[in-house]
């Protein structure tokens, strides 16, 4: 079938289209939507309790025990662990793209095998292993305006009503509630347990004896009785008042000992150390995690419509608030990137007009655009894409690219109309005869040139591909419809041009024509001076390599663009010992100062726990809910305004160490901060000298002009108790060691002895000392331990306290040590010129033993951060194979591709100019200009060479050749400038991003196309010398009626000058 058959078949034509566009229309109403594809790997996380333990315990006998065991489980990349008082958590990441749930199952086995070596108290708690990534998806918060229920109540509600809920939600991984469920809590009367001569143990006893459910069968079974009656022991106890009258012993005198006797019963919390508020007023905040391969957007979806149905039947003065929903950026960023979209084509459909000075030719690159952006989400449905915000920029990216091929055929018609034309049917087929192998070949090398890229692995390989395949495809139906239906419209709406008659094309026209003879007089006397001096040529291709090399090693560079996401995140450290109570007074007076900032929506804390420094008592986190975006309008509202506004509240508040920082942009790929990593202890040297190599490094750190703030919330002066016990003295007093143990740890920690049924749910009882009974040194001498004569010893005489500084936390990375660090940029720097500070400062400063290890997506950028060199050699041997293939010479592409040194210097001197990091988003901006330089220099180079063979001579064909396309040239490279300068000047949600795209693209086509249409004529004639060299041109006679016109002209001139001389 010809290319003639779709113009004398219009209807054809139009059907593949419109199948084409039916298609993408059915795909893009079933598409997910997402902020991006799912490119976190996997994480698996391995929690544990251990009640009354300290960190180094918690480390020598849970964690290390399950890190050695699941070490080296399969498509493992790394682990992190963190030690606590009481609890220790592993976190397993995975290669990307691996299967979750097979990741948590091998994990489980793993975890299984080490259990024989965990402590008995950890193992009735339970191991458990959960499927998370890390980071949060969004933080809710539970708050009472008027202050009608205190924080015990919201938290109680969160955790039956509204985490059971969420956790139903397909998608979420952990809902973490910083608050505590209800417990029946036994607090112990010590005196009084001496008196008795009871210790912890004998009420342990009492409830495995009296609070259990039993099964005690039935009656009239199996029997000729005509009723069963079935016995029911009431077992289990419901309410405070039976706990209360539980027996410890009863004597033949009738005299009974129960339990509120020896302690005070009530219902309150199973531990104390969150305490939250949410803008001043008691709330309680959970956390929200999604499992990896999910759905971020339509979790946060199902999340709001839950709500949405929750807030009926909240009681009254309990109001539901969200935190960092990224949704929020999410669709605030589409709608700015459509919106751009919109603008992009109307404004490339403006300078298509001034081209043609037709409305109807214009109508033709329209469609073009119409069926290739819609018929690339059916593409997007087959290959499992999303429509995210790397989609949304391809189509923005690919508007300038798919327009050129639909205007290179109206230009090609118009210039037949231009050459004496009358029928339009006849200068389509003549048009599409001498366009077709052209606009194949531009198509061809421009979609190639993503196909290497589409191979690469991990996080950076997921970005090109969907990137790179989403503008290959709708170059690619561009191209199907420059073939069938754009000349086929050509054939039916276009006519030849008329004379001047007053209306707005012909004003137009009047208008181009002198602008456009007026610039292709100036041209050709350029375009000739390079083909004649052709040492310039070589000079300027030096010399823009070189000043490519500079540019690309001095422009900053990063992984993604941080971006204003609605919402801010503060880590806060009081002072080492602070209890949870003082932390949250501190707490409690930065939100009050926070909250009279402008552009504050809502302002919510937790003490106890921080993202950067886990949980602990001195340890807080607040969460910063922005006002929208556009009601932040101004300089004074912009995210890095409303950021040092922050943290100058916080510097202001001595008593604690606090700095602001954005979220994660990446869902499940760490909680933010620009950069995060960890110093590594390999010598197994004491955790002193660790923490001085630690600090000192960070000293040497802060003194880099390229890091802004490094936080280590790591301490090891915690003031600590050394315990020895005097096995000696308590052999000699008959006391065993292990009763002197377990006395301290029911009485000073929290020893879970049973369970109590309320409110449909089952909560823990739990006893331990009241918190006034073991606040100081004198509380030991009031506990007392059983001798086997029975005799109630106190147990400070058989301990030594001594007084001394250790971590109340222990990290490893790998199974060795670790110190975790984050901390932003400073103002200017870029998150790649961090990592190299951070590397370049740990090679000098840090002793023999240790290194850094990075983690989260700062570990991504670090491994990825060369890749751009071997993506962009990679690229362009693809382009220049396919065009050796296709010219079937080994010199011919070379003219092409030398340009584009001159349009990737463009880009980077734009990126300085702007003040935009090189990372991905301008990567695949650039790896697109590529392909669209070249795809726009084979359409000179391609016509020179059609005129060379027709037997004009080098010069005369390269000269020619940049006459004629001059025009589509400028129209391709125009549209694509104007069509990306609203990324240019983006504002908003999203805009760095934005910014970032055009800025490289808009640069890039700029110089490049300068370079192209300067200097590509003369690499022509040099290129063309060459392989005529080795295989001589064979002539053919010309079909093309420009070609003919010009032959006939050079035929005459020559004429004219022998007659002359």
């Amino acid at each position: 079938m010809s290319i003639r058959t779709f113009i004398d078949r219009p209807l054809l034509s139009m059907v593949i289209s419109v199948i084409i566009v039916v298609l993408g229309a059915i795909s893009l109403v079933s598409l997910p939507i997402e902020k991006y594809p799912d490119i976190a790997p996997p994480t698996i996380n391995v929690w544990a309790s251990y009640p009354g333990a300290s960190a180094e315990a918690v480390q020598k006998s849970v964690v290390a025990p399950l890190e050695e065991a699941i070490n080296g489980v399969e498509n493992m990349t790394y682990m992190k662990s963190t030690a606590d008082n009481g609890s220790g958590s592993i976190t397993i990441f995975f290669k990307q793209g691996c299967n979750a749930d097979m990741a948590a199952v091998n994990v489980q086995n793993r975890v299984t095998q080490a259990q024989a070596q965990l402590p008995s108290e950890v193992l009735k708690i339970g191991v458990t292993t959960e499927k998370q990534q890390p980071g949060m998806l969004r933080m809710l918060a539970l708050v009472s305006p008027n202050g009608t229920y205190d924080e015990n109540f919201l938290s109680n509600y969160f955790l039956n009503n509204l985490k059971p809920a969420i956790l139903r939600i397909q998608g979420v991984g952990k809902v973490e509630v910083f608050g505590s469920p209800y417990a029946l809590r036994i607090w112990l009367k010590p005196d009084v347990m001496a008196r008795h001569k009871l210790v912890p143990a004998d009420i342990q006893q009492v409830f495995q004896e009296q609070n259990v459910e039993a099964s005690v069968g039935s009656l009239g079974a199996n029997s000729d009785n005509v009723y069963q009656y079935t016995l029911r022991y009431t077992g289990r106890k419901n309410e405070i008042s039976e706990y209360e009258n539980l027996i410890i012993s009863s004597k033949a005198t009738g005299e009974e000992l129960r339990l509120k006797d020896v302690a005070d019963i009530e219902l309150g919390q199973a531990d104390y150390i969150y305490q939250g508020s949410v803008n001043g007023h008691p709330g309680v905040m959970g956390q929200v995690s999604q499992t990896a391969g999910s759905n971020a957007t339509q979790i946060n979806k199902n999340i709001d419509k839950l709500l949405e149905e929750v807030k009926q039947t909240l009681p009254k003065d309990i109001a539901i608030l969200s935190f960092n929903n990224t949704n929020d950026f999410l669709f605030a960023s589409m709608h700015e990137v459509i919106e751009t979209l919109v603008i992009a084509i109307l404004l490339v459909l403006v300078v298509v007009y001034f081209f043609l000075q037709n409305f109807r030719a214009t109508l033709i690159p329209a469609v073009g655009i119409i069926v290739s952006l819609i018929g690339t989400f059916a593409f997007m449905q087959a290959a499992g894409f999303s429509i995210n915000l790397l989609t949304l920029f391809a189509l923005v990216l690919v508007i300038g690219t798919v327009v050129d091929d639909s205007i290179v055929v109206v230009e090609a018609v118009q210039q037949r109309f231009d050459a004496g034309y009358k029928s339009a049917h006849k200068a389509a087929v003549d048009a599409m005869h001498g366009l077709t192998a052209a606009l194949f070949t531009t198509s061809l090398v421009f979609m190639v040139i993503f196909i290497p890229v589409s191979f690469l692995g991990g996080t950076t390989g997921v970005f090109y591909r969907q990137f790179g395949l989403t503008m290959a495809v709708s170059v690619g139906i561009s191209f199907i419809n420059a073939i069938t239906m754009s000349p086929a419209l050509c054939a039916l709406v276009l006519k030849p041009t008329k004379d001047d008659d007053g209306s707005l094309a012909s004003r137009v026209r009047k208008a181009y024509n002198a602008t456009y003879h007026a610039l292709m007089k100036r041209y050709t006397g350029i375009a000739m001076f390079f083909i004649r001096r052709k040492w310039i040529v070589t000079s300027c291709i030096v010399v823009a390599s070189v000043l490519l090399a500079v540019l690309m090693k001095v422009t900053p560079t990063g992984f993604i663009p941080q971006e204003d996401t609605g919402s801010l995140i503060v880590s806060m450290q009081a002072p080492t010992g602070y209890t949870v109570e003082r932390t949250k007074a501190i707490m409690d007076r930065n939100i009050q100062k926070l909250r009279q900032l402008p552009g504050m929506d809502a302002v919510g804390g937790v003490a106890g726990f921080s993202l950067m420094g886990g949980s602990g008592n001195n340890q807080a986190m607040i969460m910063i809910q922005l006002k929208n975006w556009d009601e932040r309008g101004g300089a004074e509202c912009s995210i890095d305004n409303i950021t040092n506004m922050v943290n100058g509240v916080l510097w202001e508040e001595h008593e604690a160490t606090s700095f602001a920082m954005a979220p994660g942009m990446i869902d499940g790929y760490g909680n933010g901060g620009d950069f995060e990593f960890s110093v590594q202890n390999r010598n197994g040297e004491d955790i002193k000298k660790f923490y001085d190599v630690t600090q000192n490094y960070v000293a040497k750190l802060m003194e880099r002009p390229e890091i802004g703030e490094v936080f280590n919330s790591y301490k090891i002066d915690y003031p600590q108790y050394k315990m020895d016990l005097d096995v000696s003295r308590c052999k000699k007093m008959c006391v065993s060691p292990s009763a002197v143990l377990d006395v301290m740890s029911s009485y000073l920690g929290s020893n879970y002895v049973s369970n109590i049924n309320k409110y449909n749910k089952v909560y823990q009882v739990t006893m331990q000392l009241r918190p006034e009974d073991r606040n100081r040194m004198e509380s030991l001498d009031k506990i007392f331990v059983r001798s086997d004569a029975g005799e109630m010893q106190p147990v400070s005489q058989f301990i030594t306290l001594t007084k001394e500084y250790r971590p109340q936390s222990i990290g490893a990375f790998n199974l060795f040590n670790s110190i975790d660090l984050s901390g932003n940029m400073a103002t200017g720097a870029s998150s790649g010129n961090a990592i190299r500070a951070i590397k370049e400062v740990a090679a000098k400063e840090l002793p023999k033993g240790y290194s850094v290890e990075f983690s989260g997506v700062t570990r991504e950028e670090s491994e990825t951060g060369s890749n751009i060199l071997i993506i962009f050699a990679i690229s362009i041997l693809f382009v220049y194979l396919v065009m050796v293939a296709l010219y079937e010479s080994l010199f011919i592409p070379m003219a092409v591709i030398l340009a584009v040194p001159f349009g990737l210097a463009g880009s980077f001197a734009f990126a300085l100019l702007f003040g935009v990091e090189n990372n991905i988003y301008l990567q695949v901006g650039l790896i697109m200009l590529v392909g669209l330089l070249c795809k726009t220099a084979i359409l000179l180079t391609e016509y020179a060479t059609q005129c060379r063979q027709a037997g004009m001579s080098l010069k005369q064909a390269a000269f020619f050749a940049a006459k004629v396309r001059m025009r589509p040239i400028l129209m391709t490279s125009l549209t694509m400038i104007f069509g990306m300068l609203p990324l240019l000047v983006a504002t908003g949600a999203g805009a760095n991003g934005s910014r970032t795209i055009g800025v490289g693209v808009v640069g890039g086509m700029f110089f490049g196309t300068l370079a192209l249409l300067c200097i590509t004529p003369a690499l022509f004639v040099i290129f063309q010398k060459i392989q005529e060299r080795f295989k001589p041109i064979t002539f053919v006679e010309p079909t093309d009626p420009m070609i003919i016109d010009e032959l006939k002209l050079i035929e005459k001139n020559s004429e004219e000058k022998k007659q002359k001389v």
